[in-house]
Order: structure tokens, then sequence, then C-alpha cells
């Protein structure tokens, strides 16, 4: 084999090993801290956050409708969160409405939001998933009063 021939086999195989190494940091990265909200985002969150506030504010809940979000199985029972502070972050972090020490959480996991009078829950890309009754969702979905929501290994419920 000639020089030049051994030298670009070297050069691929260092390239590719340092494309692993730096991906790798990044999953870590992204884990531990949380990913990266665009600048846009961050500027609509607090205006929309702020609507959505004195929308709340000013409707009052119909009779029959969930109040708080509540922890039923896990190492956290009993941890509740109001829903009247919605959109609810759910995760390890530090700016989780609801805080779990689980380890298959992620720091950022899931979202629980209203539309109107429905209440959905959301998938923030986490690495384990989050599931409603048995099946894992990919998409906001639609829950209600008493569905159990899984996330690590701990099981949520909207109640009144």
């Amino acid at each position: 084999m000639s020089e030049l021939t051994l030298f670009l086999i070297r050069f691929a195989y260092l390239a590719i090993l340092w494309i692993f190494v730096l991906s790798a940091i990044s999953v870590i990265r992204s884990d531990m801290f949380g990913a990266r909200v665009p600048e846009t985002a961050r500027d609509a969150t607090p205006a929309r956050g702020k609507a959505g506030k004195s929308k709340a504010k000013a409707s009052t809940p119909r009779r029959g409708s969930p109040t708080h979000l509540v922890v039923v199985e896990g190492d956290n029972v009993g941890a509740r969160a109001e829903l009247s502070q919605a959109p609810l972050l759910i995760g390890r972090g530090s700016d989780a409405a609801i805080k779990l020490d689980d380890d298959y959480v992620s720091t950022r996991h899931a979202r629980v939001a209203a539309s109107g009078d429905e209440w959905f829950v959301e998938d923030l890309g986490s690495t384990n998933g989050t599931y409603v009754g048995a099946a894992r969702i990919t998409q906001p979905t639609t829950i209600g009063l008493g569905v159990q929501v899984r996330i690590g290994k701990t099981i949520l419920e909207l109640r009144k």
C-alpha cells in the first residue's frame, strides 16, 4: 500500500473517532443541562406565559374539571402542582413544576398544558419516553381525570 493511501485511511479513522467523541459529549451535555432553547423561543415563551396566566385568572374552571396534577406512584408520592400554573414542566431539572427523583426521567422530560377545556401531555424528546396508559406517546396526547401518565418509574394523574 502506498504512503498516501495509508495516510488517508489513518486520517479518515481519526475523523470518524473525533465525530463519535464529540457526539457522545453532546449527548451527555444535553442530558445533564437540558436541550438548548433558541432565542426566538425564549422571547416568545414569557409573552405567551403572561397571556395564558391572565386568561386563566379571568376564566373560572368548569365544575368537574381537574385542578391539580399529583404523583400517585414512585419516589415522590404526594407531590403535586396546581393546573392554574400551566403549562407544567415535569422532570429532574430545577425549573420543573414537579421535580422527580427518578433515574429514568430526563431533566426536561414532559409538559402538561391546556387547550380550551382539554389537558394534554407532551413528551419533550426524553430518552425513556412518556406513557399514557400502556402506550408510549410521540405527540401531544389528551388526558383526563384519573388517566395515568407514566414517566420513568413515576405515575402521575390529573385530580380535582
